[in-house]
């Protein structure tokens, strides 16, 4: 029996392992040479994202005891025609690992957030997220680092634009002043 167990041991050590096992998940930033992550690049810019405040420091939190908060709003504007959002999410950078995914809102989702009926930007007119806050439950969970949101939409035609903002997140709280 145990020379029968050897033989199909060692016969799994010999068979490759499945192609899941053998793959890493894709990177979202796998061009080192250029800033953006790849579903960014090479979409034409036609949204303006931006955060306030920016640079974004921890407060405490008056809900949590001992917990911190990093209170700021996100807001995007389609500048050049109507449009009608496909995905809005972040990607996030706080290690030398680069940019790495962080959270994906469906169009259902921005819609809410942003206030926006229907995730259908009118040319011209803010939507703001304005309470896309950051939260740490202690000191010891304050790190900063820099979150990269975007905004893919597409017009009437199906053309697709994007629309992105950095927004810095310090891990001190605001020096006094």
């Amino acid at each position: 029996m145990s020379r029968f167990l050897l033989l199909v041991l060692s016969a799994l050590a010999l068979c490759p392992a499945p192609a899941s096992a053998q793959t890493a998940p894709p990177s979202a930033w796998t061009d080192r040479t250029r800033a953006l992550p790849d579903e960014l690049r090479r979409l034409p810019v036609a949204l303006a994202l931006w955060h306030t405040p920016n640079p974004v420091y921890p407060e405490p939190n008056p809900a949590v005891p001992g917990g911190y908060v990093w209170k700021h709003s996100t807001s995007v504007r389609a500048e050049a025609a109507d449009l009608e959002i496909v995905a809005c999410g972040s990607y996030i950078w706080y290690s030398a690992a680069g940019w790495q995914t962080n959270l994906r809102e469906t169009p259902a989702e921005f819609a809410e957030l942003f206030n926006c009926p229907g995730g259908k930007l009118k040319k011209g007119v803010t939507y703001t997220f304005g309470r896309n806050y950051r939260y740490a439950a202690s000191a010891g969970q304050l790190y900063g680092g820099d979150a990269l949101w975007f905004i893919i939409a597409k017009d009437a035609q199906g053309h697709l634009y994007k629309g992105y903002g950095l927004i810095e997140t310090e891990a001190d709280p605001r020096p006094a002043k």
